[in-house]
């Protein structure tokens, strides 16, 4: 191959070599990972050729370069090819992607919206390229929160090819976060049915409790996306190293609730029987969580710039005995990572409270009360029981001081009802429930999360709708963690979602001592507060239907004494319970990994 580079190089130099030969040459460069030379030969036909397909060769150079990491001069090789060809839609599409890369999403989304804006998507040629740009607008405003225009983008995507799954999910979970009822609302070519199918294994946690449901949107994904042919990396038998080596991997090492959470577990790990490893593809988010998970950790590895194959022998290769996933199918998972089954044992954690559908994950971190033994033939894992609770939590979280309700923008007066969750979990079902609550209960206010304003002017509209003055909805803003902290007691009673519970919320709430009221239904995410209130010893504030939901939540906001006997348990749970007991916890998990890796014994 050598021996035709040069030759060609040399061709390229002296003006002979025709554009289809240029293609065919560098395309064989490419087949071999020799990227580098195909990029010589392209610079040398254009710094020596005057030719009609300058602006193609431009953007195969600027591909080149990119898949080489050298981003500006991939830029500099689009701008070209756009400059000679200012039609020429490709370029523009993957300089957007460019841009994205280099943190200059401002110039990536000009670049799309002047395909979206100037090509019609009517000629076959440029249909695709216009969908993908539709689609790259979507995906990125989404993730500026920018929902309303995201929804648009994706909505005309569809309107041009009803036949995409993963747009169809995106736009069903847009209509969650923006509380945009009924969530499945007709699109021409596109029925109700077909977007359930189409609806992600995140977003089917906040449309049922049906855990057979959820285990086939898991595997529908599984089958889709996620390589089934790799080889395995680690041996079956694992590695029989004096301490295990545990390792965390997730894209959320970084102000999030699952570092929220599980900080501490790091932390509390007996080194005299562990090693522990993070691999981390999260945001360097300068917080002082980061910092803090980074340096719980014995060993800590950025892995975002390895591929899928890479990271998983980068696992391999330090013999990781668990490997503790906390990313599940959420934004970010690296299921095929997984695929490769770099660890002995494989356990999901946290990070999808529903099964994953992931053949390469054994065990899911669970309790009794979280997944019932009949309920766990609906997940593809096994459950990994806890003693007590699954869920751990972090004892070391500082709280501000508890702030006015003036400072919060509440009235002085009025029984305070509290749904902080996100908003993608609100329901019309559950929705209807809290304003019957509140025409029951004169005086109530129902205080809620500020996710963003399409969903605060939707909500308002929808109490409008059901007899209830807006005034009595308020919307509380995010803060600092601390200070969202220190404004739970401000709240009487938590009023939690469904089918997809509090988690995280949950537990901050009950640490902070406002009794949390749930409705249980039959799946991990419709169970997560009921598994907390169950270790906190309050199985009266589990409920298993909305209309129990809803007299509990009257009967509570009339008898004051009862808040406070609720509030005075929970004071002693904060000090005393099996709930809040991290290093209890703790040990609890390293019997169960330590059982996990123990030799077998030989088959008779």
């Amino acid at each position: 191959m050598e021996e035709t580079f040069a030759s060609a190089v040399l061709r390229a130099w002296r003006q002979e070599l025709e554009f289809p030969e240029l293609i065919d040459c560098t395309s064989q460069l490419e087949a071999q990972q020799l990227g580098p030379l195909a990029i010589v030969l392209y610079q040398t036909w254009l710094t020596r050729t005057d030719s009609p397909y300058a602006h193609a060769v431009n953007f195969n150079l600027g591909v080149s370069l990119s898949n080489q990491n050298d981003l500006p001069g991939a830029q500099a090789a689009y701008l070209r090819a756009i400059a000679i060809a200012p039609a020429f839609i490709q370029p523009r599409l993957n300089l957007g992607m460019l841009y994205e890369r280099m943190g200059h999403i401002d110039k990536a989304l000009l670049e799309w919206r002047w395909v979206e804006q100037n090509i019609s998507p009517a000629a076959p040629e440029s249909r695709p390229l216009v969908l993908m740009a539709l689609n790259h607008l979507g995906r990125v405003l989404d993730t500026r929160k920018q929902f309303q225009d995201a929804l648009q983008f994706l909505g005309r995507s569809l309107a041009i090819d009803p036949h995409q799954p993963d747009v169809v999910h995106h736009w069903v979970h847009l209509r969650q976060k923006q509380c945009v009822w009924p969530i499945y609302a007709p699109l021409d070519g596109i029925s109700v049915e077909t977007m359930l199918e189409c609806t992600s294994a995140l977003a089917m946690l906040s449309v049922t409790d049906d855990p057979a449901v959820q285990l086939a949107a898991a595997r529908r994904f599984v089958h889709k996306k996620v390589l089934s042919d790799v080889p395995r990396l680690a041996p079956a038998q694992g590695y029989q190293h004096r301490k295990l080596r545990i390792a965390y991997a997730s894209s959320d090492f970084c102000m999030h609730p699952v570092s929220l959470l599980t900080a501490q577990l790091f932390e509390l790990h007996d080194r005299s029987q562990f090693e522990v490893y993070g691999f981390c593809w999260s945001p360097e988010d300068g917080s002082a969580m980061r910092q803090r998970v980074i340096a719980a950790m014995d060993h800590f590895f950025r892995i975002d710039q390895l591929s899928d194959e890479a990271a998983a022998q980068l696992i391999r290769d330090h013999e990781i005995d668990i490997l503790v996933d906390l990313q599940g199918q959420t934004s970010g998972a690296r299921a095929n990572m997984l695929a490769y089954h770099p660890a002995p044992v494989q356990i999901t954690y946290l990070g999808l409270p529903a099964t994953t559908g992931l053949p390469s994950i054994d065990y899911v971190i669970a309790d009794r009360f979280l997944i019932p033994e009949e309920i766990a033939p609906h997940y593809s894992e096994k459950p990994l029981y806890m003693p007590d609770i699954y869920q751990v939590s972090d004892r070391q979280r500082g709280v501000a001081a508890t702030p006015s309700r003036a400072s919060c923008g509440l009235p002085a007066e009025g029984f305070v009802f509290c749904s902080l969750n996100n908003n993608y979990k609100y329901t019309p079902e559950v929705f209807d429930t809290w304003m019957r609550i509140l025409l029951r209960t004169p005086g109530s206010l129902l205080w809620l999360l500020s996710d963003n304003p399409w969903a605060e002017q939707n909500l308002v509209r929808e109490a409008q709708a059901r007899g209830v003055d807006p005034a009595r909805l308020f919307f509380a803003p995010r803060v600092s963690p601390e200070n969202y902290l220190g404004r739970f007691p401000v709240a009487d009673l938590f009023l939690d979602t469904f089918p997809f519970n509090a988690g995280t919320t949950a537990n901050d709430a009950l640490w902070m001592g406002l009794p949390v009221l749930t409705y249980c239904g039959r799946s991990f995410a419709s169970r997560m507060a009921g598994a907390l209130l169950t270790a906190a010893q309050l199985p009266e504030l589990i409920t298993y239907n909305l209309q129990d939901y809803e007299e509990k939540a009257v009967a509570l906001a009339t008898d004051p004494q009862a808040c406070s006997r609720l509030r005075a348990h929970l004071k002693e749970v904060h000090e005393h319970g099996v709930l809040f007991d991290t290093p209890l916890f703790v040990r609890n998990l390293e019997a169960n990994f330590q059982r996990l890796c123990a030799p077998q014994p030989p088959q008779p």
